[in-house]
């Protein structure tokens, strides 16, 4: 029988989804799942980008351009230097969501054998789209005890070898929720810049940030032209998950121009999602208002509530849409399968995300998980009252 390629057999499984089969089981024999294991925002898409889709006069569903349309780029780069990130639309490459951009600026920066830094936890798809180009990732681990801090800088340099080619952040932080200050980002920056690495930054969180604090981009520090990659998307900003359509950005042209072969062989994004990402762009100011209320006032109960639990310990985010907790078992992984397999009251169970696929290193967050606030606010004091009634139960 012919083989499977070994990166095939390498590519992990998502923690996020991996136990959808017994969720979907669950739900066969009657029983209500609440869901916080995948960030799936419950927020209405702005009417702009549906309406940009249902009411156009296309006649022929063409191909658009490979990096994205002239306008919806120069729409981009407005928004972005509302930001204060300074650039045209020149520096930008329209892709097929975020984790296109993932895997093409990997493609554009690495060869096979080659290293990455991430602190972790990290998003669990970048050890996938590490492995899928042949790079190997090199974990840093941060601590829940001060909640998912960047690691001292220190510990970045002693990790640097010859095959170092980046730092990746997320940036705020998936799964921890953790936002970086403009000095850890300096702190990153002078390093970047000392051993000649790129810093790619994810920011697909940027409006969502709480308590009065200031998302600083890595593309608004000063030195960091060649080395800067963001990392965006319209999926979480507007609700829009189902679009698809993702960006790199970089002043780095060598880069773009890299990227570009790639975004040609894939020929082009979807057309009408591209229509709908330009609309979502003239959405008011008022409508972030409204969803960063939503989700602090989300996020301070999800935390209050966890904090009831005896033996669970959380994190406090602050920003995006996620915390990790750590549990009172041994193993996140067959507690949560428990929880979809055995356990139920009132015929309703929760979903979590366990947290050991958003490691690098073995054995690391065997106890934890990560919880999506992305549920109304009475959705989540139940999910935490079933999630305390089964640790009472657990027989493990």
């Amino acid at each position: 029988m012919p083989k499977i390629s070994l990166k095939g057999q390498q590519m992990p499984e998502s923690p996020i989804r991996k136990l959808v089969p017994f969720a979907e089981d669950a739900k066969e024999r009657g029983v209500n799942v609440y869901h916080l294991n995948i960030g799936q925002p419950d927020i209405e898409t702005p009417e702009a980008a549906l309406k940009a889709v249902k009411e156009n006069d296309i006649s022929v569903l063409s191909y658009a351009r490979s990096e994205g349309s002239e306008a919806y780029r120069k729409k981009l780069s407005t928004y972005y230097r509302q930001n204060n990130i300074d650039v045209t639309e020149k520096d930008i490459v329209v892709t097929t969501g975020g984790s296109e951009a993932l895997l093409f600026t990997l493609g554009s920066i690495t060869d096979f054998g080659d290293e990455i830094i991430i602190p972790e936890p990290f998003y669990a798809n970048y050890n996938g789209f590490s492995v899928a180009n042949g790079v190997k990732v090199v974990p840093i681990v941060s601590s829940i005890e001060n909640d998912f801090a960047l690691p001292a800088i220190e510990d970045f340099e002693n990790l640097i070898t010859d095959k170092t080619r980046a730092i990746l952040i997320c940036n705020p932080g998936n799964p921890t929720g953790y936002l970086y200050s403009k000095e850890e980002l300096e702190k990153l920056r002078d390093l970047a810049i000392k051993h000649d690495l790129f810093l790619v930054a994810d920011e697909v969180y940027r409006e969502f940030v709480y308590e009065g604090i200031r998302h600083h981009s890595i593309m608004s520090l000063s030195g960091l032209d060649q080395h800067a990659i963001i990392i965006d998307s319209v999926s979480k900003r507007y609700s829009m998950c189902g679009a698809r359509i993702g960006c790199i950005v970089s002043k780095n042209q060598s880069l773009i121009q890299t990227v570009l072969k790639y975004a040609q062989a894939r020929l082009s994004s979807p057309t009408y999602a591209l229509l709908a990402s330009e609309a979502a762009l003239e959405t008011p100011p008022e409508y972030f208002s409204k969803v960063i209320e939503e989700y602090d006032a989300r996020r301070m109960l999800l935390i209050n509530e966890l904090s009831k639990i005896e033996g669970l310990k959380v994190s406090k985010p602050k920003g995006a849409f996620y915390c990790i907790a750590e549990l009172p078992v041994k193993d996140a992984d067959r507690f949560a399968q428990w929880m979809l397999e055995k356990f139920s009251d009132q015929n309703e169970t929760v979903m979590v995300a366990p947290a050991s696929g958003f490691y690098s290193t073995p054995g690391s967050g065997k106890n934890q998980i990560r919880i999506a606030y992305v549920l109304k606010q009475e959705s989540l004091i139940r999910s935490v009252e079933l999630l305390k009634l089964a640790l009472e139960q657990y027989p493990n």
